[in-house]
């Protein structure tokens, strides 16, 4: 089938299709997904240019989606795709929006070409173009979840390790979990902006909730330490207890200067004392008795 002939096809029939592809999704569609008028919007604009497509791409349909012709179809797609995926709905409901769009243009093409041999052809062209769209809003759904689920994993990441402000010029920065590298630079990036904006001298960063140190984890621990001290910030590594400690002392990890304690109450009270600060216990007077 020719280009322009399955283009005059969709001009002159375009209500006709319109109207037969939006009862066909109607029937098969997520009633809570996408609303009706943005049914319909989605749908007249996707097959306008569609039609548009098909005009520019020469004499003969390809299965051939990555041409130019088609690069405001695959941009149309990915909007609708994005949106849909937003809402909730799966790959196989978002790619239906393409394949609900074979019923209707294959009934046309059965109707206006009687030729047996030539209406076969046509079908196969056309069912092949629709396949690699519809195989194509499957893919753009596939990277429109990938996204969502890594700009969630960044948010998670952020939630996990916050810095809390403990006193004037103490900072602390409990870490729970396993320590990676991307982790670490996350870790990183809020330590060094919560010592900007508060003008922190000491920063404890409490390991109570990491399971385990290896080789790796301690270098990620010493990397945010010298990257602190580069601010002006000198660190105390909190919750080194027994087992991590024979680790590090088993790995062969050097921790330098830098200062350790098995709590963060132990760790808090040398940053106090390192801050001109001391704790008092306050002796209690007594009631007087009753005559």
């Amino acid at each position: 089938m020719t280009s322009s002939a399955l283009s005059a096809l969709l001009r002159s029939n375009e209500s006709t299709l319109l109207d037969a592809w939006l009862t066909e999704q109607k029937s098969t569609r997520n009633r809570s997904a996408v609303s009706e008028v943005e049914l319909q919007q989605q749908s007249r604009e996707f097959l306008q240019q569609f039609q548009q497509a098909v005009t520019e791409t020469g004499d003969s349909i390809r299965g051939d989606i990555e041409t130019s012709s088609f690069r405001a179809v695959r941009r149309l797609l990915e909007e609708v795709t994005a949106s849909r995926t937003q809402q909730g709905a799966s790959p196989s409901e978002t790619a239906r929006f393409i394949f609900s769009f074979k019923t209707p243009l294959l009934a046309e093409i059965r109707a206006k070409i009687p030729d047996p041999l030539d209406q076969v052809e046509a079908i196969s062209d056309v069912s092949a173009l629709l396949d690699n769209l519809g195989l194509f809003v499957t893919e753009a759904h596939q990277k429109v979840r990938e996204s969502v689920i890594l700009r969630q994993q960044e948010e998670m990441l952020e939630l996990s390790t916050p810095v809390v402000k403990l006193w004037d010029g103490v900072l602390a920065l409990p870490i729970i979990g396993t320590l990676d590298s991307s982790r670490t630079q996350t870790i990183m990036e809020s330590l060094l902006e919560r010592i900007v904006e508060t003008g922190s001298e000491i920063a404890i960063i409490d390991i109570t909730g990491v399971p385990t140190v290896d080789t790796l984890t301690a270098q990620h621990l010493l990397k945010t330490v010298t990257a602190a001290r580069l601010m002006g910030a000198e660190c105390i590594i909190s919750g080194i207890r027994p087992q991590i400690a024979q680790t590090i002392v088993h790995l062969g990890v050097e921790l330098g200067d830098v200062i350790t304690k098995a709590s963060l109450a132990d760790a808090f009270r040398i940053a106090l004392q390192r801050s001109n600060y001391a704790i008092v216990r306050r002796t209690s007077t007594p009631p007087a008795s009753r005559a």
